[in-house]
């Protein structure tokens, strides 16, 4: 299972070095492939380096609405990665040659990954092990992986046909997760990253669902405990396979209450996923941009992957707010300009996302797991947004335009609904609103 790659293997990067002193309006731009908060958040930091900043990424995104960076319209292709990788390695592309290319998304991951030859001839390009990112962009060969590491994980099954879920009736414990191997492409479809199920006529549903879709899943333990178990750990693994600097953080509440996207955020030092996390980035060889996310499992008191992210996340934002200038780190990196000091992050810096904390609140104080002055009080700090800046506040704005333009098409196509093609997927909690 170990994927670690040779030297002879290990992709090079044969760019020039920007000049000591080149001004930042002769810097080479970057393009950045999809995200939201995490696009949004990378272009704010390099654009506030005056560096000249390039988005491709679906009309709908917001993080195209900043001030900091340029939206880029495709229209050939039926997939995001159809349509980036059509246009980069298009003649419409050409004013851009020598620009960085970085992704934000697991389809901007799948366009590097496919395309690096190409890509590399005509743009600049972050260190990368391509069959590694692949690995960890399944989340089955993910698990796999830790578990020949030695990586603590949750029991998981491989859900590949009907008849091997049936078979598996009996060895389940429910509530269990139906995850998909592709989370981009599931979330595309459904509107969400995975599904909880309790029992097994909403597991046949949801599996049944995704198969119509053409979409593979997983199952896989649901690890009891709070959100606030929930840590993650950030580096950057260099050339000889090695961390470059260290960064933990904490989820203090997420929304939906147990399934969904963070909603709060605090920096912390969580040592105990070190070690583990460094020892499945160096088994499979993961080169770049490296985070894993772990839960801590009370039963046993053991730390368990959840998931890995070669690349920028949507709290991105924070990592630099704390101090630990990521997007700059590997912008400098990949043109040769000096990096910033990454040796040092602040603890106790926090990412709250306001509109989905209150529903979260109002979620756990109906459980009995939060009281009005517990959630006020812990909400006693300085905040970090992942949205709204003063400096640039048009995407906070089209964001919060969202459920009223949601709300008008719903309207809108009401009479008609019964003609739109609709695969229902069962779980315990519905799509969280954003």
């Amino acid at each position: 299972m170990n994927a670690t790659p040779s030297v002879d293997q290990l992709p090079t990067m044969n760019w020039p070095t920007v000049p000591a002193g080149t001004p930042p309006s002769a810097l080479p731009p970057v393009v950045l492939l999809g995200g939201e908060a995490n696009a949004l958040s990378v272009a704010r930091d390099l654009g506030r380096e005056g560096i000249k900043v390039y988005i491709l990424c679906g009309s709908d995104t917001v993080a195209r609405h900043s001030r900091y960076c340029t939206w880029i319209n495709t229209t050939e292709g039926t997939s995001a990665e159809e349509r980036w990788s059509g246009f980069l390695l298009s003649r419409e592309s050409e004013d851009l040659r020598g620009a960085v290319v970085l992704s934000c998304s697991d389809a901007g991951l799948q366009v590097l990954n496919k395309h690096r030859d190409d890509l590399s001839k005509k743009f600049r390009l972050d260190l990368s092990n391509p069959s590694a990112q692949v690995a960890m962009l399944d989340k089955l060969t993910t698990y796999a992986h830790a578990q020949a590491a030695g990586v603590p994980v949750p029991r998981f099954w491989d859900g590949a046909t009907r008849e091997q879920v049936i078979d598996l009736k009996d060895s389940l414990a429910f509530p269990v997760m139906v995850k998909p191997r592709l989370s981009h492409l599931f979330e595309q479809q459904f509107g969400r990253k995975h599904v909880i199920v309790s029992s097994f006529d909403q597991l046949l549903k949801s599996f049944d669902a995704a198969a119509v879709a053409g979409l593979a899943v997983l199952l896989m333990e649901w690890i009891p405990g709070g959100d606030d178990q929930l840590c993650s750990y950030y580096t950057y693994m260099g050339e000889g396979g090695s961390p470059l600097f260290n960064f933990t953080k904490r989820i203090v509440r997420r929304f939906p209450v147990g399934m969904g996207a963070a909603c709060y955020h605090i920096t912390d030092w969580v040592p105990q996923i070190v070690a583990p996390a460094q020892k499945l980035f160096k088994h499979v060889g993961l080169l770049g941009v490296a985070n894993v996310e772990f839960k801590l499992d009370t039963r046993d008191g053991q730390y368990k992957l959840i998931e890995c992210n070669a690349r920028f996340t949507a709290s991105n934002c924070l990592v630099s707010a704390s101090g630990c200038k990521l997007a700059l780190f590997v912008y400098n990196r990949i043109v040769g300009r000096p990096l910033p000091d990454m040796r040092h992050f602040q603890q106790g810096m926090r990412l709250w996302d306001p509109v989905r904390d209150f529903h979260a609140f109002q979620q756990q104080k109906s459980e009995g797991t939060l009281t009005t002055f517990a959630w006020l009080r812990g909400l006693l700090h300085r905040q970090t947004f992942a949205y709204f800046a003063w400096t640039d506040p048009m995407p906070s704005l089209v964001r919060m335009s969202k459920p009223f333009a949601r709300a008008i098409a719903r309207w809108q196509t009401e009479d008609r609904s019964d003609t739109v093609p609709h695969v229902p997927v069962a779980g315990v909690i519905e799509k969280p609103v954003v």
